[in-house]
């Protein structure tokens, strides 16, 4: 067996035995490698010299996650996967969407990607919602060769008051699944948030499809 003991032997055209994931974001790539333990071997864009920012152009989740993989994979010769994540409100029509990282900046909260700017921005909007019903949607895009496969986790919840808890990223202070007693993302450990988690729950579908084919 070849990769680090122990690993899923599977084949990934220039990289054998591990799992290339677009993106260079180290949040995502930790909470990757903790939902998947010791089965695969995650390896981001900086480990095959990618450094430049990816398009994110398309409308959709599913069309951002497949956008980037193809880019990967075709630009770089390794097969891969790459994920988008949205924050859908109902009060907010399904926004922010695929505009989740942008939301703040988008509404002159701050800089993209600021996550601090992101809540406030949210709550802000939130304050004279009738209801605040939200989820998470995570949408994974494979490439194995010629081969394309999606897998889509959700977690339902709402939006608190405020921020609360000092672990996670993003929105996870003021996230709340329905399935976790009123707790914040933020205020569950790494171990808990990934069993019901949106990224948790697509990721583990990426895995059964990558240990099934592996061992066919």
């Amino acid at each position: 067996m070849t990769g680090e003991e122990g690993n899923k032997e599977f084949h990934l055209k220039g990289v054998r035995g591990s799992i290339i994931m677009a993106t260079n974001n180290a949040h995502k790539l930790e909470e990757i490698r903790q939902i998947l333990g010791d089965a695969f071997t995650v390896k981001g864009l900086s480990d095959i010299g990618c450094t430049e920012d990816i398009p994110e152009t398309a409308g959709t989740l599913e069309g951002n996650a497949l956008q980037k993989a193809r880019y990967v994979h075709e630009r770089y010769g390794v097969d891969c996967f790459a994920d988008d994540t949205g924050l859908e409100v109902d009060a907010l029509g399904g926004a922010p969407g695929v505009y989740t990282a942008r939301f703040g900046a988008m509404n002159g909260y701050g800089e993209s990607h600021d996550s601090s700017a992101n809540i406030r921005c949210l709550l802000d909007k939130l304050k004279e919602a009738e209801t605040r019903r939200a989820r998470f949607r995570t949408v994974i895009a494979l490439i194995r060769g010629d081969e394309e496969k999606r897998f889509e986790g959700i977690v339902e919840g709402e939006i608190l008051t405020q921020p609360v808890g000092e672990g996670g990223f993003g929105y996870d202070p003021v996230f709340a699944p329905l399935e976790a007693d009123g707790l914040a993302f933020a205020q569950m450990s790494a171990e808990a948030k990934n069993v019901i988690s949106h990224r948790g729950r697509a990721t583990k579908k990426l895995a059964e499809f990558l240990t099934t084919k592996s061992n066919n």
